[in-house]
């Protein structure tokens, strides 16, 4: 799917230094996301590649490094790009890849969202402890209901408040403990009897080859992902006209639209990292276009919701528009959730 229109991107290597500094967190799926996205760049502009025209810069975040508290009590998802925004404003390095989810709505001045991938499935996974896998898909393969794999007051080791706001409103058996870490570290936690069963995103699991690991794959309807969640996105110095040319060339336009709906919606609900909220923009065809060619064919349908992290209060709604306003559709919703959500909800009680 394309633009109507699309600039012809150029960079000019002569004028710039090279190589070009790519800033990464140092996880294996941060680093799988950052190699694919300088494949596709140098696949677009193949000379960059004979130029070796790319350094990668591997930056540990505050998010990495302390695994022992949940990230709302230690600053929010932010974390996990702050090192990174730094490196950028200072100029140590000339992008930076990020897993969309983790970027906070409102970057520092002076950065810019510059590129948007293709998005990945941008499902929930289910996986369970080893013992109780056979059962689990089996459950699955006679097309059960995915949650039916959670055993009564099933203890699952989760880290974030939407997928635990979720689960309580469908199971209020469900205890939790919290499980943060790479993929791969939270896998060997739940088979060493951390819990009985942790979520991640599908995305992460099938980037990395490792989705035959996910015992039940949760639809977009049981389980409305995080905003961002499945997109990688690019960030650059705002001032950078070149690289943010070159990068607009190989932006997925669909990614770049329901992108914006969901981030638009997080920011009007201006939630803490307490706050239990979700987001899911998808495509559906135009009435009466019969064209499935460029964007402006189909229209955003996105849902969000927001609940009390112990499921206690659950509220979605839904809105559809043109991809063109995308950014007011999220702030219409958010705004609407905001207005029948008890205010508690968005209360951040985070210590100072």
């Amino acid at each position: 799917m394309k633009r109507r229109a699309m600039g012809r991107a150029h960079v000019s290597e002569a004028r710039r230094a090279l190589p070009l500094r790519v800033g990464t967190r140092g996880s294996p799926l941060a680093l799988v996301q950052t190699r694919t996205f300088l494949t596709r760049l140098t696949r677009f502009c193949p000379i960059l590649r004979d130029l070796g025209a790319f350094q990668e810069h591997q930056i540990s975040t505050t998010g990495d490094r302390v695994q022992s508290r949940a990230l709302a009590e230690i600053g929010g998802k932010g974390l996990f790009a702050k090192e990174i925004h730094e490196a950028l404003i200072e100029g140590r390095i000339d992008f930076a890849v990020h897993s969309l989810k983790d970027l906070e709505t409102k970057l520092p001045h002076g950065l810019a969202l510059a590129c948007t991938l293709k998005r990945e499935d941008a499902r929930d996974a289910l996986i369970v402890h080893p013992r109780l896998r056979e059962k689990a898909r089996a459950i699955v393969a006679a097309g059960g209901d995915p949650l039916d794999v959670l055993p009564q007051n099933a203890m699952i080791g989760c880290a974030s408040v939407r997928r635990q706001a979720q689960l309580r409103y469908k199971r209020p058996d469900l205890r939790f403990c919290l499980l943060r870490g790479n993929v791969q570290t939270r896998l060997d936690k739940l088979a060493g009897d951390t819990c009985d069963a942790t979520m991640l995103a599908y995305a992460g699991l099938k980037r990395l080859g490792m989705e035959d690991r996910a015992d039940a794959v949760l639809s977009t309807d049981d389980m409305i992902p995080a905003a961002g969640q499945g997109i990688v996105g690019v960030t650059v110095r705002s001032a950078d006209t070149e690289l943010k040319e070159l990068l607009l060339a190989i932006e997925d336009p669909e990614a770049r639209a329901v992108a914006t709906a969901e981030r638009a919606l997080l920011d009007a609900l201006d939630g803490s990292c307490r706050t239990p909220i979700g987001g899911y923009a998808r495509l559906r065809p135009r009435p009466g276009h019969t064209s499935r060619t460029v964007l402006e064919d189909y229209e955003i349908v996105l849902t969000g919701i927001v609940a009390r992290e112990d499921g206690s209060f659950y509220l979605q709604k839904e809105v559809a528009g043109a991809p063109e306003d995308a950014e007011q559709l999220g702030l219409a919703l958010g705004d609407a959730l905001r207005a029948e959500a008890p205010e508690d909800i968005f209360l951040d009680d985070t210590p100072v």
